[in-house]
């Protein structure tokens, strides 16, 4: 257990990238080539395609609109080759881009956008006599026509897996071929969007983030890990009570107490947060509509969209003591307590696409040190966060959660106020780019308010009303980055809205008598 200070409030945030490599790519617009995790189609385009007027029935069946092929959404599969394998097209003037043999990016500067990229097929320059690479200065950029044996051509988007310099993935156009090297072909790139490699295609489904490929780093002494893999693969100490899909963290911590509060008044805050996150991805090109300026006149947007997470929630957690805890601002005292990141790559057809996760579960405690509560209670439920894209009206939040709590126990003595909270902020985003942020902050507060009841014959008592709650606040907002999907750019973040819930958990009364000395 360790004794949460202000000091500890600003503990150093580490991220431990972890790269999701290997993906398969094929031929033909249309196609899925993956197999991987299992899928549940329609959840993330019935939000989008709802603010078109279209069922979901519709959505699910490839219905509600002309021209789009429907693309199988899935975990991209897992492979032992090179990380870096990638889709390349050649975007159409009919909204059907046309897919190129598998290739693979083997390096990225994401400052300068050049990129080598490697074709299997592709005949490289023979080594130099001395048997390393040439050092020859790269040709002068083509502005047109591809480098003879090139992999790629100028116009072409390349959607990769994350590859060396590129953990986040690689959503790029070509826009020059400098030429082809012992290393492959070298190229200028510039950021590209979704729709020019989706097309007039249509795709919908919730991938589950597997909870292996999630890095997991503890920003305080006493956090336990365990997950449980679809698969039977297990790891942690709960990891044979976890339901499959589950990542789950425990924690335990003290809480700065009151300065006259006795020893069994002690304050804590322990439990465990678990979590079955999944990926939720729509797509609906089959309704092209002209972008208003300044997008080039030819430009076309998606007809709707969605990108968010969701998934199942559980914790169990205890709150007791006699809390003293707030900073110099008045506000809760914050201590992050683990940092968990992870680049699950889902396959889109034949299109590789990087879901970039970021997870800060954190602890906050907001008391006045002269309420004793002890509170425990059972949380589980369900969330939802994200934003959803149509043509019609633009991207709107997405925020839902069904929480049903059962109190495991319930008291507090003296008068004053309590709150914990034992949370999880999210950042969901495509390829290195923000989209979607949400805040998920269940919380347990007590509360009691104390009156003194005195007579002339030196008799009388104390009386106090006590209350504890539950609840839940669940905040964020949507990032301009997501028109990363090719859509209009807003120009500022969306919030999601607060949904605030709160339940009583139980309450009561007690008394006391008191004797006073007598008058005169």
């Amino acid at each position: 257990m360790r004794t949460i200070t202000k000091q500890a409030l600003i503990p150093a945030l580490t991220v431990i990238s972890l790269l999701a490599s290997g993906c398969s790519s094929g031929s033909g617009a249309g196609t899925g080539t993956g197999t991987g995790e299992s899928v549940e189609p329609g959840a993330g385009a019935t939000a989008a395609q709802a603010a078109e007027g279209h069922d979901a029935a519709d959505v699910t069946a490839g219905k509600g609109g002309s021209g789009g092929q429907r693309l199988a959404v899935s975990a991209a599969p897992s492979s032992s080759g090179p990380a870096g394998a990638a889709a390349v097209a050649r975007p159409s003037g009919d909204g059907r881009p046309q897919y190129k043999s598998a290739v693979r990016v083997a390096s990225y500067d994401r400052r300068s956008g050049r990129a080598v990229v490697v074709s299997p097929a592709q005949p490289l320059p023979s080594p130099s006599p001395s048997g390393s690479a040439s050092t020859a200065p790269s040709p002068t950029p083509s502005a047109s026509a591809p480098a003879k044996n090139s992999a790629v051509a100028v116009g072409d988007v390349i959607a990769s897996a994350p590859a060396p310099g590129a953990p986040s993935g690689v959503l790029a156009k070509v826009t020059a071929v400098r030429g082809t090297t012992a290393k492959g072909t070298e190229v200028n790139t510039a950021p590209a969007t979704l729709d020019a490699l989706l097309g007039k295609g249509k795709a919908d489904g919730k991938v589950p983030v597997d909870p292996a490929a999630v890095s997991v780093e503890p920003l305080v002494k006493g956090v336990k890990v365990s997950w449980a893999k679809n698969g039977e693969r297990r790891f942690g100490p709960h990891g044979a009570s976890l339901p499959l899909g589950s990542l789950r963290l425990d924690v335990g911590a003290s809480v700065a107490t009151a300065e006259d509060a006795p020893a069994s008044a002690a304050a804590s805050v322990a439990g465990f947060v678990q979590l079955s996150p999944k990926v939720e991805f729509a797509y609906d090109g089959s309704r092209a509509h002209a972008t208003p300026s300044p997008a080039p006149a030819n430009h076309t947007a998606p007809g709707g969209a969605f990108i968010g997470l969701s998934g199942d929630w559980s914790s169990q957690w205890r709150f007791k003591g006699q809390a003293a805890a707030s900073t110099a601002s008045g506000k809760p005292m914050r201590v992050p307590f683990a940092k968990l990141h992870a680049d699950p790559v889902i396959q889109v057809g034949p299109v590789p696409v990087v879901v970039n996760l970021d997870l800060t579960c954190y602890l906050a405690v907001e008391a006045d040190g002269r309420v004793s509560v002890d509170i425990k209670q059972d949380l589980k439920g369900d969330f939802r966060v994200g934003g959803s894209y149509s043509w019609a009206g633009g991207w709107k939040p997405v925020s839902e959660s069904g929480m049903h709590s059962t109190p495991v126990q319930a008291a507090v003595t003296a008068s004053g106020q309590a709150k914990a909270t034992l949370g999880t902020e999210a950042s969901v985003g495509l390829y290195g780019a923000v989209g979607v942020s949400a805040d998920l902050a269940p919380y347990l507060r007590g509360e009691a308010s104390a009156a003194a009841i005195g007579s002339s014959d030196g008799k009388g008592s104390v009386t106090a009303d006590w209350k504890a709650f539950g609840g839940l606040d669940l905040s964020g907002s949507l990032q301009a980055q997501l028109t990363i999907f090719g859509t209009p750019l807003f120009q500022k973040r969306i919030p999601l809205g607060t949904l605030h819930r709160e339940w009583k958990l139980a309450s009561g009364r007690f008394s006391s008598a008191t004797s006073q000395p007598p008058a005169g």
